[in-house]
Order: C-alpha cells, then sequence, then structure tokens
C-alpha cells in the first residue's frame, strides 16, 4: 500500500507572473504610501540633455534630492515604424537599457504608446481621419500594417530583460486619455465598441506573445464628472484591467484643477476599491511649476487624501519641464514633499525593506 506523506503530496504552487508579482508588490506598497514617478527621467533635465553626455548616469530629481524615482516612465511611439529613436529622439537601446537598469536598483517601470496614424501617416496627435480604428478593425490593408506594428512592439516588450534572463515587469498603459480627442484613438474619433475591440486586439495579440510581465493600466484624462455609466462606456473590463488611473494637469485654474481632480479621484478611489484594482496618477504635473508652494500646498493633500499608488509627472525638458531641478523656484518644497512620511522614492521601495 503506497503512503502519501503530506508534504510529499502537496500541489505545487504555481510561479506567479512578473505582472503578478508587481501588482501583489505595488498593492503592499499602496499601504505604505505613495510612489513618485517621473517620465524620461535620465534622459533629459532642465538644462542638460543625456545625448551630449553619454555614459553619465543624471537625473534632476537625483540631483536635487539625492534619491531616484520610485517609477520611470518611458514612451515607445516611433517602434511601430522600426525607427532607432522614440518620438521623443531617444534612442530605443537607450530606452531598453534604462529600463532593464532601473528594474534592477529596484525601481517600477511604466511604459506608453503613442504611435503614428497608421493611416494618414501623421503623429498621434492627428485626428483628421475619424476612421483610423474602424480601418485597424476592418481594413485588410491597415490590419496587416498595424500587426506589424503591434509585432514590433511585441519584440521590444521581449527584450526588457535581466542579465540572467528574467523579463521586466512593466505598467504598460496603451491608448491613454482616450475620453479627450486628440489622439486618433480618442472619444471622438471612434465609437466605444470599437475602442474597447481596439484594446482587446492589442491585448489579445501581446498576451498571445506570451508577454505576461505586463500589468495593464487603463488611464483616461481629466473629467471632473465621471458617473459610471459614462466611464464603463469605454472601460475594457476588470477581466482586462489592473490598474485604473487618470493623466490629470493643472492647465487652467488652480480651484479649477483642485475642484475637478477631488471629483475624479473621489470616484476613481470608489471604483477601483469596488472592483479590486489598483488606481494611480499615471501622469500629472503643472507646466514649468511657476508656482513656489505647488508641490506641498496643491498636489500633496490630494495624493495623500487619496492614497493613490502613485503619482508621475511628465518629463523634464529645457524649456518644458514638469518636475523641479535645483535651481527651479519649487526646488525647496520639493524637497519638503521628498521628505513627507508617504512619499516614496527609490529608497523607499527596496524590495528588501
Amino acid at each position: 500500500m503506497a503512503i502519501c506523506l503530506a508534504f510529499a503530496c502537496q500541489t505545487p504552487q504555481k510561479e506567479k507572473t512578473g505582472a503578478e508579482s508587481l501588482l501583489e508588490r505595488m498593492q503592499v506598497l499602496q499601504q505604505k504610501g505613495y510612489m513618485f514617478g517621473h517620465q524620461d527621467d535620465p534622459f533629459y533635465g532642465l538644462q542638460w540633455d543625456g545625448d551630449t553626455m553619454p555614459g553619465v548616469d543624471k537625473s534632476d530629481i537625483l540631483d536635487l534630492v539625492g534619491d531616484y524615482p520610485a517609477i520611470m516612465g518611458f514612451d515607445l511611439g516611433g517602434i511601430e515604424m522600426g525607427d532607432e529613436k522614440n518620438l521623443d529622439s531617444v534612442s530605443f537601446q537607450r530606452i531598453h537599457d534604462a529600463i532593464v537598469k532601473h528594474h534592477e536598483r529596484g525601481g517600477i517601470v511604466t511604459i506608453s504608446w503613442h504611435p503614428r496614424n497608421p493611416v494618414t501617416g501623421g503623429t498621434a496627435w492627428d485626428v483628421s481621419d475619424s476612421t483610423v480604428i474602424a480601418q485597424i478593425l476592418g481594413n485588410d490593408s491597415v490590419k496587416v500594417k498595424f500587426n506589424t506594428w503591434m509585432e514590433r512592439v511585441a519584440t521590444f516588450l521581449k527584450s526588457l530583460q535581466t542579465s540572467d534572463g528574467k523579463p521586466v515587469p512593466v505598467i504598460f498603459r496603451p491608448w491613454h486619455e482616450n475620453n479627450g480627442s486628440w489622439f486618433w484613438w480618442g472619444q471622438k474619433l471612434c465609437s466605444d465598441e470599437d475602442f474597447k475591440a481596439f484594446w482587446n486586439l492589442l491585448q489579445d495579440y501581446l498576451n498571445a506573445e506570451g508577454l505576461d510581465n505586463l500589468l495593464w493600466s487603463y488611464s483616461p484624462n481629466l473629467d471632473g464628472q465621471w458617473t459610471k455609466e459614462r466611464f464603463l462606456a469605454r472601460y475594457p473590463g476588470n477581466d482586462r484591467v489592473a490598474l485604473i488611473g487618470e493623466d490629470a494637469y493643472q492647465w487652467g485654474t488652480e480651484e479649477d484643477f483642485v475642484k475637478q481632480l477631488n471629483s475624479d479621484l473621489t470616484f476613481i478611489r470608489d471604483f477601483a476599491k469596488e472592483n479590486g484594482k489598483l488606481y494611480a496618477l499615471t501622469e500629472c504635473g503643472y507646466k514649468n511649476i511657476p508656482d513656489s508652494t505647488w508641490w506641498t500646498r496643491v498636489l500633496q493633500p490630494i495624493v495623500e487624501n487619496y492614497s493613490v499608488s502613485y503619482l508621475l509627472p511628465w518629463r523634464n525638458y529645457y524649456k518644458e519641464y514638469f518636475a523641479p531641478d535645483v535651481d527651479q523656484v519649487s526646488a525647496a518644497d520639493f524637497k519638503k514633499f521628498y521628505e513627507a512620511q508617504k512619499s516614496l522614492f527609490l529608497k523607499d521601495i527596496q524590495p528588501n525593506e
């Protein structure tokens, strides 16, 4: 009679995917505080350009507070064309290396994609043709072109591996700000049904390519009047989204920005908690930050009140920037933001802590 020892008969635990491990890590960190992120952090600054400083690790945030952002954002616009550099003139090799490096130092990576218009040949902001998504879904020649584009994205994402061959987990954030109409996938450029089919097309393709290291983020733009019905109209579904984000910039008055963001985050926080999702400010900022106290007086109370997972100001690039350097008017206030108990930078999220 065969005897089965308890320890020998246990069903082996299935190894977590990269996306599952990242999700668990971010859930734990969200209980600790809100992570600070920055787009293109190692590539540009208010007074420098990485192209002129090859091999040098530089960051406005690092120079200012002695720490890297917890999260770094990168964009793949241009990869679909087979270009050597992305739409912001950063080589894809540099992007690849920076992603792997940030992951290996303990940071988290998020990737967006601003592809060119596959029908007109214009940029992602070319909205002159309102049939683009309908043609991707239904026009054979456009379908073939877009399949090639997805293949190039998949090839790049597969290349994101550590020195021991493990895939780098990534927050993947396609088709953002779709409730606006400034991108060819925007609200007035396609039906709700076609948008969701378009989302599924890319997600299904990348899943079929074995990319289980992608944590998918659905990220509309600042709205100010979300209702469940309006939000669900384009929401891909709980089985297709792990993180609900919002892109929120202060373009107008402070009063309007705070009012709209409080309204939206109330909705997003409640919806995310009800559906078991992470939630974040996937892009945010105040262009050139003319307010010396904006970080601690305006932004910090909001992100603390709603306990967002992270916030990610857009890139710094000479005359247009969304985070300070050591000489910028809000630098001292940003240091206070950094020193706050719940603000998390790279040193605060190390896996061994």
